[in-house]
């Protein structure tokens, strides 16, 4: 493993008053790294996407936990928003499509919401497990312009 990756942990409530400290946390590091305001902007979008699942679907019950990771690996950061919440479907809540228990190719988090964070950010990956939750992994690297001059 990359001895110079630094994280940053949040372990919150599910609930979507905390979202706004995510936020807060990724303005704060993605300034840090250079990412312009545009960029930042974006990753907020995409990071508020990925936790509001966790918020609305993960936890039918109160008292759950949304975990965020921030990596810094050189020139790129990757936000991960794990819960371990149960699978909407093992609710019974029959027509509501999230990230849970869903392929790649069939996600939907309110419509478009997959598809604006695929948009937004340079990766975007989801895995899920059965009982154990779901985690969604954001990356965007600094771009750098390479074009000779």
């Amino acid at each position: 493993m990359n001895s110079d990756v630094q994280r940053v942990t949040l372990n919150l409530p599910a609930s979507a008053e905390y979202v706004d400290i995510v936020r807060l946390n990724l303005y704060g590091i993605a300034s840090k790294m250079g990412f312009s305001y545009e960029e930042i902007e974006d990753m907020k979008v995409a990071v508020s996407e990925a936790c509001n699942n966790s918020v609305l679907y993960a936890y039918s019950q109160e008292g759950g936990m949304v975990e965020v990771l921030f990596q810094v690996a050189g020139e790129s950061l990757s936000i991960t928003v794990r819960d371990e919440g149960e699978s909407f479907d093992s609710v019974g809540a029959v027509g509501n499509r999230t990230l849970h228990d869903k392929d790649l190719s069939e996600v939907q988090i309110g419509g478009l919401g997959f598809y604006l964070m695929e948009a937004l950010m340079d990766e975007v990956s989801v895995t899920n497990q059965a009982g154990k939750g779901t985690e969604v992994t954001l990356t965007k690297r600094l771009a750098r312009s390479e074009e000779p001059v």
